[in-house]
């Protein structure tokens, strides 16, 4: 089996060590749910792929959003650069699932664009699943979805050998069925052009292309070759060729499939007409016998995978194939679970959003009830599906604690020795005084402060105080648009003003060394926004700056708040002792600056830098090219996985053509 090698110039410090040994041991012991409980700044990511280097397993990390998922991956690439990690997310820029509105009797049609270059590494992530046994796949949660059967996935591939009998008509006809297209005059992803004797191929899940010489009815050679110059870069004695999507089926089992279609169409049709609703039972007959055709001539239709069943040879109701299909093929496979406290209940939630929306489909005629078949896990199949689980998180969940029992590790040392910011709580009674005396306290350090007020008109009363009061300040809600959010967490960054005050700053993803003080006003205010969960993340955002520190507005100690304290007080007391131990000054972390410059990179090769700055406003002339540009904008965005910018370009795309539709009723 191929081997895990962890490449970094640092090695395990503080809390880490002891950690990576009781993970590793209760996996081997055969505890099926373990818990790397955290703080902030801890080095967890490190932490995990220790672990994974001593288990030597495959590892699916499973992480709750996109941005987080990149970050991942990136540091995962870097850990293992002789491994195969790869990168599973969903390959949407943007996406409106097919709907309907009985109310308004309002069809939607599915509206997508989907990232070649995401689409690139899905393929990737399952096919090196399928072929190699040293892999790890990041993948956010929608990797619980139906992707197709792994079982077809790995049958369908095509193997050529230098010598073997194969003429190119089979192999074109291969290809077709596996779902390449042939195209003489663009070679890109997934398709094949015959150049004389050569079959020239670009899989999707490779940089380079293949080219496959055939004399008369055998194979006389195998290259790699580049797929702009043509140049030969190596040759090859076999070849595997995988699909170029991931729903692909046999003739046996498309016929079969078709069949079954046409059988569920006739009961459906007929159940419609008893229930009086023959509008709908002609709107099924005809979208369905459309994909049947299809199906027919092509082997493939809009919308296939809500025929997957069929394909599958699944029965109703049965689950569909996902991603943790791919990982049967192991003995044994590890998954972390990153966020917990945050993705388990992503995926908890999703079965019941999809059903509901798909539900009004099949009773209204727009889809077989096959269609409730293509759908992502429920949480139990989801948990059945789980081997030994490593859920990580600075404040793990009820399910968790619950699951878990005593197989929670703890990781409170910081390596750097910093310790868990002191906590105050102060009376309401004078607290904006009192928060203006301590801003412009850390501000004399050349430190930042954010601010948490509970509702928008706070938040911008608050903003136009400071403002009053000589201290540079910004408030960010949902009702700012989403680039102006973009460009005032960018300009935090940087330190073009001291204060940012907002709502639920939690989500935000700021960790910025140079934030000094965190004020979270209505600290009393039990609820999403002041729980314990919320109380205990949100201050961890001063615990990478030396002297960080806490206050929590309060006239009271909710049930909340006192747990938040003495878990935090808990932590610091161990963090203390150990630095004292040790002999340890803790230093506020200085990687701000890589990260800015990082940051900024990432910008400039998706278009951020002109965004605010050079790029027209939109008017009736020039609204097309614009909204061009933009779309442009967000595909780079992606390709760059630079996924919070993209969806902000999203956003924008969204608006302008809101005002290209309103200008045009004008007209």
């Amino acid at each position: 089996m191929g081997r895990f090698k962890l490449v970094s110039n640092f090695k395990p410090a503080g809390d880490q060590p002891k950690a990576i040994e009781a993970l590793t041991q209760g996996v081997l012991a055969g505890k099926k749910r373990q818990t790397l409980l955290g703080v902030t700044g801890s080095g967890k990511t490190f932490t995990m792929a220790n672990v994974i280097e001593r288990l030597n397993k495959p590892t699916l990390i499973l992480s709750p959003n996109k941005v987080l998922a990149a970050q991942l991956y990136a540091e995962f690439k870097q850990f293992f650069p002789e491994n195969a990690v790869e990168y599973f997310i969903s390959y949407y820029d943007y996406y409106q699932p097919e709907a309907y509105i009985p109310q308004t009797d309002t069809y939607i049609e599915k509206d997508s664009a989907v990232n070649e270059h995401i689409d690139k590494l899905r393929l990737k992530a399952t096919t090196s699943l399928t072929a190699r046994k040293d892999v790890i796949v990041v993948a956010s949660v929608s990797c619980i979805y139906n992707i197709g059967s792994p079982d077809s996935f790995r049958e369908m591939r095509i193997y050529v050998k230098k010598g073997a009998e194969m003429t190119r008509a089979q192999l074109s006809g291969r290809l077709i069925k596996i779902q390449y297209h042939r195209d003489e005059m663009e070679f890109t992803s997934g398709r094949f052009r015959l150049r004389g004797p050569n079959v020239d191929i670009m899989t999707p899940y490779s940089q380079n292309a293949l080219r496959i010489e055939i004399a008369g009815k055998t194979v006389a050679h195998i290259y790699e070759i580049h797929p702009v110059t043509g140049n030969v870069l190596a040759e090859l004695e076999e070849a595997w060729i995988y699909p170029a999507k991931h729903f692909v089926a046999t003739d046996e089992d498309t016929y079969n499939a078709i069949e079954q279609i046409r059988r569920d169409l006739a009961l459906r049709h007929a159940e419609l007409i008893n229930m009086g609703k023959e509008m709908e039972a002609y709107r099924l007959k005809q979208r369905t016998e459309y994909d049947i055709e299809m199906l027919l001539q092509a082997g493939f239709c809009s919308g296939i995978e809500n025929y997957s069943r069929y394909m599958d040879g699944r029965k109703a109701g049965e689950r569909p194939s996902c991603l943790l299909d791919y990982f049967k093929r192991y003995d044994d496979f590890l998954m972390m679970v990153d966020e917990s406290h945050v993705a388990l209940p992503q995926v908890r939630g999703m079965f019941n959003g999809d059903r509901a929306r798909k539900q009004m489909l099949v009773d209204f005629g727009f889809r077989l009830p096959s269609a409730l078949d293509n759908r992502p896990l429920t949480f139990d199949e989801f948990e059945s599906l789980l081997p030994s689980t490593v859920f990580v998180s600075a404040t793990p969940g009820p399910y968790e604690l619950t699951v878990c029992g005593n197989d929670i590790v703890e990781q409170v040392i910081r390596p750097t020795g910093l310790v868990d910011p002191k906590v105050i709580l102060h009376p309401t009674a004078g607290q904006i005084d009192h928060l203006v005396d301590k801003i412009n306290e850390h501000k004399e350090k050349g430190e930042r402060t954010l601010v948490l007020a509970l509702t928008k008109k706070t938040a911008e009363d608050l903003s136009a105080y400071f403002t009053e009061k000589n201290i540079k300040t910004r408030y960010l809600h949902s009702d700012i648009e989403s680039l102006d959010r973009v460009e005032i967490l960018k300009e935090f960054r940087q330190g073009k003003f001291d204060v940012l005050v907002g709502i639920n700053l939690l989500r935000e993803g700021i960790d910025i060394p140079q934030v000094g003080l965190v004020a979270i006003l209505g600290a009393d205010n039990e609820g999403f926004l002041r729980n314990t969960t919320t109380l205990i993340q949100i201050s961890g955002r001063a615990a990478r700056n030396a002297g960080g520190e806490v206050i929590l507005y309060a006239d009271r100690k909710t049930d909340s708040i006192k747990y938040a304290l003495n878990e935090m007080n808990r932590r610091r007391k161990l963090q203390e002792a150990y630095n004292k131990e040790h002999h340890i000054t803790p230093k506020t972390i200085q990687k701000t600056e890589v990260e800015i410059k990082e940051f900024e990179q990432q910008a400039k090769t998706s278009a951020f830098g002109i965004l605010s700055e050079t790029l027209p406003v939109p008017t009736l002339k020039n609204i097309k090219s614009v909204e061009k540009d933009i779309e442009e904008q967000m595909r780079q965005a992606a390709d760059a996985l630079n996924f919070e910018l993209a969806a902000e370009l999203r956003d924008r795309l969204f608006e302008i053509r809101q005002m290209s539709v309103k200008d045009g009723k004008k007209k």
